[in-house]
């Protein structure tokens, strides 16, 4: 246990002061604190000491997996031309028409709602699948409908149908069915996901994917114990979800999707939470639309809240869900980056009455819901400065305000990634003596930090002692 030393760290407003290091938790803080024998040292030079950053909704495999798709929506895909130009270059790339070719974030401003026919024009010979950005819908060609091999009469709720009963290539909320349809083999390599939050100074991570299972929850695992993924782990899932096994990661709560086209009975959703509560879990709800938000907090009332429930997203939150939210004790997890990369599309497409109550900061801390920060990545950029910057300035990428009086001050929007990950919401963590030492070093003042919120200003990242990014 030969340690670390940090020297002329900026902690908060104290000035700089010494941190040292043995294992994985804080032992002493102070001013001229000398290295000790084998205990290696790094000079701060006044960069500030932050607690490590935690992304409290992430989903890890699908992430990897888009890190290796065709981006084919906002920014980078516009029009149908662009569209069609990145789709053909990777059907080339692929040499040959055997392997699926997989797109990500699709949006129907770049070429309206695609179906079959609309991709067969551009890549006939391929098997090709693309997805939403919402994550709610895949768009497949015909190649990839006959790879699939399903018989007329088999085909499964969600794959939409034309007039004459043959599919359009649209599947809604089928994610687990395609999966099991389409022999992936093995789970994506997370080591350059891991890699590149590191590098972000994320120190803590909740995978908050519905499906995940037995089989998930061993590959994120193992992923834990190459080192593959150096941060600490929370894994949501289904109601068959096992305890971890590893101690970096913890078995998390029970995720319920909830999509307003198809809203369960409140009775029946009321039953899963009271299982998963006796299961000795807590729930999290999928939860974008009004609709979805009052059958959530219906429902949460039916069976009885446990502490620590929470609502994902809670998109659109008007002033009497927001005292319904304080009522049930229900924790907030908000993903601030939407408004930055989606908002131009809300400003079209979101009804007017909810543009006000859309992704809110401030109103949440005002009426005391503890609320966290998230990316929702691969859905968002997996960049929690980003999504700071987004919480702070509440404007589009073209530079339109959404809601300012939801903003929130450079401090607030820290504070919601550096929440302890089993408590998001809760009073940020604080670099004191005792405390594990999941640190982020940056290589400025806070005071120059707060003016950008630029992760390039991360220097060090540093879980359970051991310096995991930068050097």
């Amino acid at each position: 246990m030969s340690g670390l030393l940090i020297t002329n760290a900026q902690l908060g407003e104290a000035g700089t002061a010494d941190v040292r290091i043995r294992g994985e938790q804080i032992a002493e803080i102070g001013s001229g604190l000398l290295a000790r024998a084998g205990e290696k040292h790094i000079d701060a030079a006044g960069g500030a000491l932050l607690p490590g950053l935690r992304d409290h909704h992430i989903h890890l495999m699908a992430l990897a997996a888009a890190r290796n798709s065709v981006c084919c929506g906002p920014p980078q895909v516009q029009d149908v031309e662009t569209l069609a130009d990145r789709l053909r270059a990777a059907a080339v790339a692929e040499r040959g028409p055997g392997r699926w070719l997989r797109g990500v974030g699709y949006h129907e401003s770049v070429a309206g709602w695609l179906d079959r026919a609309d991709l067969d024009r551009i890549v006939p010979d391929h098997k090709i699948r693309i997805q939403h950005r919402s994550g709610a819908l895949w768009i497949l060609n015909s190649a990839a409908l006959e790879a699939l091999d399903v018989e007329p009469g088999a085909m499964p709720e969600g794959m939409e149908r034309d007039g004459d009963g043959q599919p359009t290539g649209r599947l809604h909320r089928l994610d687990d069915w395609l999966r099991a349809r389409i022999a992936t083999g093995e789970p994506p390599d997370l080591s350059a996901v891991g890699a590149e939050l590191a590098a972000l100074g994320v120190t803590g991570l909740c995978d908050a994917t519905a499906h995940n299972g037995a089989s998930e929850l061993a590959a994120l695992e193992a992923a834990i114990r190459s080192g593959a993924l150096p941060q600490r782990l929370l894994v949501m899932g289904g109601a068959e979800l096992p305890p971890a096994s590893h101690p970096r990661v913890r078995r998390h709560h029970r995720k319920l999707m909830l999509d307003e086209g198809h809203l369960p009975d409140p009775g029946e959703l009321a039953d899963e939470i009271a299982a998963a509560h006796a299961a000795g879990r807590g729930v999290a709800f999928h939860c974008v639309t009004r609709s979805e938000l009052v059958l959530a907090l219906a429902a949460l009332e039916q069976a009885g809240p446990r502490p620590g429930d929470r609502v994902e997203h809670a998109s659109v939150a008007p002033p009497d869900l927001v005292e319904l939210l304080l009522d049930r004790g229900v924790r907030v997890v908000t993903q601030p980056g939407f408004l930055h990369s989606r908002g131009d599309a809300y400003l079209h497409d979101v009804e007017a009455r909810d543009l006000p109550w859309l992704y809110r900061g401030r109103g949440f801390v005002e009426a005391g819901i503890p609320l966290a920060g998230s990316t929702d990545a691969p859905f968002g950029e997996p960049d929690p400065w980003a999504a700071m910057r987004a919480a702070v300035d509440r404007r589009s990428a073209s530079g339109a305000s959404l809601c300012p009086d939801e903003a929130l001050t450079p401090e607030q929007a820290l504070a919601l990634f550096t929440t302890p990950l089993d408590r998001p919401g809760d009073a940020p963590s604080r670099i004191e003596c005792g405390a594990v030492a999941d640190l982020c070093l940056l290589d400025r003042s806070w005071h120059a930090a707060r003016e950008t919120l630029d992760g390039r200003c991360v220097r060090i990242t540093i879980v359970g002692g051991e310096a995991v990014s930068g050097s």
